[in-house]
């Protein structure tokens, strides 16, 4: 959704005190990619997913009943964390959004969809109405 023209000026303004408080912070900032820190967090998920399979291995190792279980669960929980935390960073770092499409809501073939459907409460609501409307 584009920004509108008072939204736009107050963004400027905002960035205009920025530059003028601290120069040398607004310079970084600039010049930083984003997709760098994206690239971190999916360095970091991948270590965390190695850390929860080797505590998972520690755990079948030791064949000790509550601590195997204990020590399986933390490394499964460890390993799904991760997964998921890497697959959302990848997901940002490529430019889609939750299930192939683009953050500025197109899909893949460039045509906009329309959002005809009704959220999920209000069908949830409405079908709920007609179940005790249509009771005797």
């Amino acid at each position: 959704m584009p920004l509108s023209e008072n939204e736009q000026r107050l963004l400027e303004q905002i960035e205009r005190a920025l530059v003028e408080d601290d120069p040398k912070f607004a310079s970084a900032v600039r010049s930083t990619d984003p997709r760098t820190y994206l690239r971190r967090r999916v360095l970091r998920s991948a270590f965390v997913f190695l850390l929860g399979l080797v505590v998972l291995v520690v755990g079948v190792v030791l064949n000790q009943v509550p601590l195997t279980v204990i020590l399986g669960i933390l490394g499964f929980l460890m390993m799904l964390f991760a997964a998921l935390r890497g697959a959302a960073d990848l997901r940002r770092i490529s430019g889609r959004d939750v299930g192939g499409r683009r953050p500025g809501g197109r899909s893949r073939t460039g045509r906009s969809r329309p959002r005809t459907r009704t959220p999920f409460m209000e069908r949830v609501e409405e079908r709920w109405r007609r179940r005790w409307e249509d009771r005797p």
